[in-house]
């Protein structure tokens, strides 16, 4: 270093100013509290499974006697010893550590016996410390058992005026018994309970068989026992945090399904641990009251004083184990479990395994007992010796008593003794102290039943201190004595495997009768047939500047299909309609499927399934057609709009009408002209394609595509001034595409007609007609015209009229079989 370097350090050692960077300073502060929250706060120790704060409550009851065999002590005067001795981090951080280990739904084996509101499983607080009365359970005394005996290290506590344990003598694993969970500085711990039984019956086998593999000690340990029961699946992952310290099970409440005659009852006795059960409950009913499954009639919490129990009723047509299952999957009826037994081993944070963790215990058990013995072998021989002078000085008792009555005061006395007779300090001590009528034969004989008794006792400590068979021999002892004690039976069921769930959505939902309406805008709603019934004079609802392209009775099961302008396609199921009452406007689709500001319906359809062997025939205003097979519509994800014909930049759809394989294809130009023919002049190809050309246009546009089957007789023309004709099919021959076509009607250059709408009509077919109002039209009303004459004028309409296109549904060939004389049944819902 040089001469610069010293004086500057020297300088700023007296000036009391450290200069370092910044980075070096806050990772040296974080690195000290990182390793005290590890050590000293979060973790709990491998050895006793305890935190210190819990460690801190047990021994300090323990210290002042606040034991099982002692009356209850106010919570409060507890709290205060621990936190003015041993813990001073604030009376809620130990009340609620306290609280936890009474708490037996939190707890597999309560440590702290507590008389008062402990709180419960629906997440109430306990009552304020100054109103409970606590003290150990009796289990407790089996972690603090023989620590008067130099079992454990102690440590000066934080002001250096007491002395507390390091760690518990703990005469079982409480780790793997009463688990624990704790969130550390770049760790955390997350370990279940276990059965108090099972744990013991492996560590008895581990300490026998020190090299035996997990399988065999999953023999006796068969996964996390919870102190709330319920169903613990997946083995697998009770493997893996058995081998490794890190896996996942999944924990499901225990129901069962109980039918009466009227209705059908799911009864939960046991639900998963840690699940605050009003929550749970809450969340039950709130299924219910939204209808996210049909079925259920009442959600209720009938626990009491005799344990746990909700009951849901559910109707008796209804599928009670889809309900339970839909419950498992939407709420904390089922919850994983992710192990992470991580604890302090050897004052270091470590992933420990199963077998890991019964060896820190086993490893902390010799410890144990090895010192307890040393320390009762070095108290029996101190006793032997005092023994050894008490006997000796009854054979010589009239020199002894000489001795003592001739000198000046004790001390005189003892050197007399040690003179005279050769005997040590201690024994000296023990002479001079001891009362006379203790001088009889008779304590002479006690006295020397003691010496051989504690020579035999001496014998036995000696073996197990030199003997590590005898000392396992007494560990295994000491652990059936803790079993045969505090075992208790198990209360949670393993299963093997984690049961997938699986609901289908379809299963969920009634297969009720609703009215759909469907608006150019993208607007549609469900209309429950009731609302719909008691609204048959008024013409639904609808917002300003947009109009129904229509509406349709169908079942809740049925799937909306809609194309859209730009040559797209969406759909979704019914019962995924927001419901509405009837003059309602209804809520747009982009609610449920993403689409552009600038799409606008232009046909819409009602789907049993995509199973149906017809087509989509779409048009395009430039004169592209193209065919698609319906079945190839769905996919697998339909969030959004896609697309169903692949259009230029300046084209726009302008039709998409259902085909079967005999029909014919009819367009309309805004000019007036048509063109015929078959639909298999269109193939057919993937919804993304451009399609062919259908006709050739001259400074023209397409108003519309329709298809014809053997029942259509008509071609409807409506021009956009509001004039109407009908045309007989058969005045229109059949073409090869792309043609120009005919011309529809006769043209006059003084008053011009265009053609806004065309529709194909049956013998009898309803039209309605909006405007300022609705108007709901015979087509026989319709003049008969051919394709010579001009318009009829019979019907009034205003410029903003639209002609309602319908909402129909697909059916497989719904015509084929029919007789060309027999009516054909109309598709769409007539007002």
């Amino acid at each position: 270093m040089s001469r610069d370097s010293k004086q500057k350090e020297t300088l700023e050692n007296k000036s009391g100013i450290i200069v370092a960077p910044l980075e070096e300073i806050f990772g040296d502060r974080f690195g000290r509290y990182s390793k005290y929250i590890i050590q000293e706060r979060a973790l709990p120790d491998a050895r006793d499974g305890l935190k210190p704060v819990q460690r801190r409550i047990l021994f300090c009851m323990n210290e002042e006697g606040n034991t099982h065999k002692n009356k209850y002590r106010k919570s409060a005067k507890s709290v205060g010893l621990i936190m003015g001795n041993y813990h001073p981090h604030g009376d809620s951080s130990i009340y609620d550590a306290m609280v936890r280990m009474s708490q037996d739904w939190k707890t597999r084996v309560p440590l702290i016996d507590m008389q008062g509101n402990n709180g419960s499983i629906d997440d109430d607080p306990a009552a304020a410390m100054r109103y409970t009365e606590a003290r150990l359970s009796k289990i407790a005394q089996m972690m603090l058992e023989d620590i008067d005996k130099d079992t454990v290290e102690f440590a000066p506590n934080f002001d250096d005026t007491e002395k507390e344990p390091t760690v518990l003598p703990a005469r079982y694993p409480n780790l793997l018994v009463n688990g624990i969970s704790g969130i550390a500085a770049g760790y955390a711990t997350n370990i279940p309970t276990h059965n108090l039984g099972e744990v013991i019956d492996a560590t008895i086998y581990r300490i026998q068989n020190g090299h035996c593999t997990l399988d065999e000690l999953m023999e006796y340990i068969q996964g996390p026992d919870f102190p709330t029961g319920a169903i613990v699946q997946g083995l697998q992952g009770i493997k893996d945090a058995f081998s490794s310290g890190k896996g996942r099970v999944m924990v499901r409440a225990k129901a069962d399904i109980e039918p009466t005659k009227t209705i059908q009852k799911i009864v939960i006795t046991e639900i998963p641990y840690d699940v605050i059960k009003c929550n749970l409950v809450r969340k039950m009913d709130e299924i219910r009251i939204n209808k996210d499954i049909d079925g259920i009639i009442d959600v209720r919490d009938e626990s009491d004083r005799n344990g746990l129990r909700i009951v849901v009723d559910v109707k008796k047509d209804a599928d009670a184990n889809l309900i339970l299952n839909y419950f498992y999957k939407h709420t904390d009826l089922q919850v994983s479990f992710n192990y992470n037994m991580v604890a302090i081993v050897n004052k270091r944070p470590v992933q420990l395994g199963l077998a890991q963790a019964l060896d820190a215990f086993i490893a902390h058990r010799d410890e144990v007992i090895m010192r307890r013995s040393k320390y009762d072998l070095e108290k029996k021989e101190a006793r032997c010796h005092i023994l050894e002078g008490l006997i000796k000085a009854i054979s010589v008792l009239d020199e002894v008593i000489a001795i003592i009555r001739s000198s000046k005061d004790k001390a005189d006395a003892k050197r007399g003794l040690i003179e005279a007779f050769q005997f040590s300090e201690a024994q000296a001590e023990a002479i001079v102290t001891l009362r006379l009528y203790r001088l009889s034969n008779t304590d002479v004989t006690q006295l020397r039943e003691e010496f051989a008794q504690l020579l035999n006792e001496m014998e036995e400590l000696r073996d197990i201190i030199d003997n590590p068979r005898s000392l396992r021999r007494l560990m295994i002892k000491e652990l059936k004595e803790v079993k045969k004690e505090f075992a208790t039976p198990r209360k949670s069921k393993i299963e093997n495997e984690i049961e997938e769930i699986k609901i289908d959505k379809v299963q969920m939902i009634s297969n009720d009768r609703y009215v759909i309406t469907v608006s150019k805008d993208g607007y549609a709603k469900r209309v429950s047939l009731r609302s719909y019934g008691a609204s048959e004079n008024i013409f639904t609802g609808c917002k300003e500047g947009d109009h129904i392209i229509g509406y349709h009775e169908c079942n809740n099961l049925d799937t909306l299909i809609f194309f859209t302008n730009k040559g797209t396609y969406g759909y979704l199921p019914v019962y995924e309609l927001e419901e509405h009452k009837w003059k309602d406007i209804g809520t747009h689709l982009n609610t449920k499927i993403k689409m552009k500001g600038d799409e606008k319906l232009v046909n819409a359809y009602i789907l049993p399934n995509f199973k149906q062997d017809g087509y989509f025939v779409f048009t395009s205003k430039h004169g592209m057609m193209k065919k698609t097979a319906i079945t190839d519509f769905e996919v697998s994800r339909n969030n959004k709009t896609m697309s169903c014909m692949n259009l230029h930049k300046e084209d726009e759809l302008v039709s998409g009408v259902l085909a079967y394989a005999d029909d014919e294809v009819y367009v309309a130009t805004y000019n007036g002209y048509g063109a015929h023919y078959k639909l298999d002049q269109v193939p057919a190809s993937a919804p993304k394609s451009k399609g062919v050309k259908a006709m050739n246009l001259n400074d023209d546009l397409i108003v519309g595509g329709q298809i014809a089957n053997m029942h259509s007789k008509y071609l409807l023309l409506v021009t956009t001034a509001g004039a109407t004709k009908r045309i007989k099919l058969d005045e229109i021959s059949l073409m090869n595409r792309p043609v120009k076509g005919l011309l529809l009607h006769k043209q006059v250059k003084s008053n011009p007609n265009y053609i806004r709408y065309m529709r194909i009509l049956d013998a009898s077919e309803s039209l309605t007609f909006v405007d300022d109002e609705v108007q709901h039209i015979e087509s026989t009303e319709i003049s008969i015209m051919n394709r010579e004459s001009s318009f009829s004028n019979s019907i009034k309409l205003q410029p903003h009229f639209y002609l309602m296109k319908g909402l129909y549904e697909v059916q497989d060939h719904p015509y084929s079989g029919v007789s060309e004389d027999k009516e054909f049944e109309e598709l769409t819902l007539k007002v």
